[in-house]
């Protein structure tokens, strides 16, 4: 247990040092000052710009940067959905593999490019080389651009004093993916090449296993994608596996990289945060508040999976490995799922299905708060600014006065957005799992009787409308209501949560800063970062306990009991 424990402090220690220094970087891409990659892409971020008919120097409002948005994604939705249709007449699908279903092809597109990789299918019986590279990965660095573009929007709506604007999302998108994901991505494609990922365009392979069992080998260009699936917060496999697959994930190094990798770009725009407003403090305390939310679903999960179901703990010694990734053990199993499930990544190296209900439930928490516990990319940061602007609200109330953030007032408008970019995700989750379990052909999905079937419809409307993409394993997700239904989910919870976020953003803009007094709540102060704790748990808690009481929590009751199904 004590190297256990000393991977997670090494992990967290490195984690937030290299975000702090990769910060500085960072903000330069994202208020447009040269920086070191300038020289090299500079030409070819004007050309971009000529090319499109873009001026990077005009500035949007709000409503405009929402539409820009919304009609690049739309447009991503409609190119991914016809590649996806017409795969058998493209290039680079040497094993023939068919056109999608449209039902799946659907769910799909939504999935990509809402950063959430929910995946219906199986990569290397479905998906040819062409569509894992051109739509799919592709799809991986702009929803994550798009993720972070709403982000630096949501600061400059803090940092700017009665301004209309809040950015260019053209220019916020070109600037992103070109000086920031695309060097990211070489860099860390090539290092998993070095750990044994493989990258080609072969077909599948044919051998003979030890047992004299003729095997196929699939194939394919892994380690590109692997490395932006990461970083972007997408987790979408190119294998069925994910990263337990040994192609995708070969040793402990890329294991632990793979898993730093998910929570380095969310981490970093704390600090970019915390640089643009010239207060480090404010980008500072929400960190914290993120990571003893973090270190407190990961020691809940990692207690539960060590002690393990006492069913098979009696039999198998200390603790359960069914289900973990046995090349890595327990701690890294639970590290490697809290992370995912805390960002919107979804990349998973042992199957959810088999986490003891306690470790399950940690996972479902995590997305039911919509993603904030540290976040997706870009994503996680403005979800936890709809808690921080709830959090001091309700401190305003408590004294009586009108709440402020910043210097900047926050009115019954902004509470609005907030309260609808904070529930909608949860009303999805609840309304579709409830009509799930009254229709008998959504219930035919479920691999396992009582409470444990409730879990995994659960956690499939959870993960959908968390933009997270993880699944519990048993959970039969290709159907025609299902690929329809989480698709829409998929849709509602990333959109409905961004347009809030940008209203929000476009309102505070154009407020002025009034002094700081007296009666103003402190947001760097630990009363406030206990304050924000409370109310994430709290509104998680009233939102969501009753269906988890009825889940994870009596099944884990019972499993204490020796009670199974």
């Amino acid at each position: 247990m004590v190297a256990d424990i000393t991977l997670f402090i090494s992990f967290l220690i490195l984690l937030i040092g290299a975000a702090k220094a990769y910060s500085g970087f960072f903000t330069k891409v994202l208020v447009g000052e040269k920086n070191v990659f300038t020289p090299l892409f500079l030409h070819v971020e004007n050309s971009l710009y000529r090319l499109c008919g873009i001026n990077p120097q005009l500035e949007m409002n709000w409503k405009k940067y929402a539409l820009a948005l919304m009609l690049f994604n739309g447009a991503g939705i409609v190119l991914v959905l016809a590649v996806l249709l017409s795969q058998h007449l493209l290039p680079l699908n040497p094993q023939g593999l068919p056109a999608l279903p449209f039902e799946l092809a659907l769910n799909t597109a939504v999935s990509f490019v809402t950063n959430t990789n929910w995946q219906n299918y199986s990569g290397e019986s479905t998906m040819s080389y062409f569509s894992q590279m051109f739509v799919l990965s592709v799809q991986n660095f702009l929803s994550a651009s798009t993720g972070i573009a709403v982000a630096v929007a949501f600061m400059r709506g803090i940092v700017y004093k009665e301004s209309e604007s809040i950015g260019n999302f053209w220019a916020d998108m070109v600037r992103i993916t070109l000086y920031v994901l695309l060097p990211l991505s070489l860099v860390y494609a090539l290092f998993l090449v070095s750990q044994g990922v493989i990258q080609n365009f072969t077909p599948y392979i044919s051998a003979i296993s030890l047992e004299g069992v003729e095997q196929t080998l699939p194939m394919g260009p892994v380690a590109s994608q692997e490395a932006i699936k990461m970083l972007g917060t997408n987790g979408g496999g190119f294998f069925n596996a994910n990263s337990a697959h040994p192609f995708e994930n070969p040793t402990p190094l890329s294991n632990f990289v793979q898993v730093f990798s998910i929570l380095f770009l969310p981490i970093s725009l704390l600090f970019v945060y915390g640089k643009m407003s010239q207060k480090s403090g404010e980008g500072r305390s929400i960190l914290i508040a993120m990571v003893v939310l973090f270190v407190l679903m990961l020691g809940s999960h990692y207690i539960s999976e060590k002690f393990g179901n006492p069913e098979i703990s009696g039999i198998v010694g200390e603790s359960a490995m069914e289900g973990k990734e046995v090349r890595f053990g327990i701690a890294s199993t639970s590290l490697f799922s809290v992370a995912t499930t805390a960002a919107s990544c979804g990349a998973v190296n042992g199957m959810h299905d088999s986490l003891t209900p306690l470790a399950g439930m940690v996972t479902m928490v995590q997305m039911m708060l919509g993603e904030i516990v540290i976040g997706g990319v870009g994503a996680g940061f403005y979800g936890m600014m709809a808690y921080v602007i709830l959090s001091v609200f309700i401190a305003g109330l408590m004294i009586g006065r009108t709440p402020e953030y910043m210097g900047k007032k926050i009115e019954a408008k902004e509470m609005t957005y907030t309260v609808i970019a904070v529930l909608l995700p949860g009303l999805c989750i609840l309304l579709f799992t409830g009509l799930s379990l009254l229709i008998p052909d959504a219930t035919s999905s479920i691999s396992n009787p009582g409470p444990h079937g409730l879990s995994q419809v659960l956690y499939a409307f959870s993960s959908a409308s968390g933009n997270n993409g993880s699944a519990f394993a048993g959970f039969s997700g290709n159907t025609l209501y299902y690929n329809y239904a989480l698709a829409l989910c998929m849709f509602v919870g990333r959109f409905g949560v961004i347009i809030p976020m940008l209203a929000i953003a476009g309102s505070l803009a154009r407020k002025k800063v009034v002094p700081f007094g007296k009666g103003t709540l402190n947001t760097q102060s630990a009363l406030f970062i206990t304050l924000l704790v409370a109310t994430i748990l709290l509104t998680g808690a009233l939102t969501f306990f009753p269906s988890l009481a009825l889940g994870p929590v009596i099944e884990h009751l019972m499993m204490l009991e020796h009670i199974s199904f």
